[in-house]
């Protein structure tokens, strides 16, 4: 599909969209030169996540596909829960190398007995105007805290980039204990003090010890 404005034809072919300006007319016409904007060729991400028993970890060779593949790894976690490894996974890379990881997963998945999920994304925004934040929980452990949480963060419109939690035994006393690690992006309009205020309120009346300090670094 084709269109002009003012000397510019843009063209869109799915993915995604090319502008170009020709040198015959609008502004560029005096320079005899055009320009294409596109997305920068290296720039194309992708999410891969896997999930294999304790004793069949894919880190090994999902990262070597990936290199295989001419991408490079970004980002990455990798952890065990339960019985079993879950990883995930963001790789960057041209079009064709991203293009060539998503044709080969199914190889990959025959070959390594390893179910994967492929998800084509963005590039993480830049900066932003949220603090970052760091909160820390401890409590007797019930069911719904992380939901609660979750909600509690939701309401207030803070964004949840990370988040750890586990279940374990206190050592002295035997009691079953929750604990938690979230990182947030706060609203730089926020009024960090009242935040405190209201989120110390509703731990309280759930019964959860709870600290909210600024990332230092």
């Amino acid at each position: 599909m084709t269109g002009s404005l003012e000397g510019a034809t843009h063209v869109t072919c799915g993915l995604w969209q090319r502008q170009v300006f020709c040198p015959h007319s609008g502004p560029w016409a005096a320079s005899g030169q055009c320009f294409v904007a596109r997305p920068p060729a290296n720039e194309n991400y992708i999410l891969v996540t896997a999930v294999a028993a304790l004793d069949k970890s894919p880190l090994m060779p999902l990262t070597k596909r990936i290199s295989e593949c001419g991408c490079t790894l970004v980002d990455a976690r990798h952890v065990s829960l339960g019985a079993h490894i879950s990883l995930a996974m963001l790789a960057m890379g041209s079009w064709d190398a991203v293009a060539k990881l998503e044709a080969s997963a199914s190889r990959f998945e025959r070959d390594e007995g390893i179910k994967l999920g492929l998800q084509r994304t963005l590039a993480k925004p830049g900066p932003t105007d949220l603090l970052p934040y760091t909160i820390e929980v401890v409590a007797a452990d019930k069911p719904g805290i992380v939901f609660q949480l979750a909600e509690f963060f939701s309401q207030q419109g803070i964004l949840i980039d990370s988040l750890s939690c586990s279940r374990f035994r206190a050592m002295q006393t035997g009691a079953e204990m929750f604990t938690a690690q979230i990182n947030v992006g706060i609203p730089a309009k926020t009024h960090i003090a009242t935040l405190r205020d209201d989120f110390l309120e509703f731990c309280d009346a759930l019964n959860l010890d709870a600290i909210m300090d600024p990332v230092k670094f």
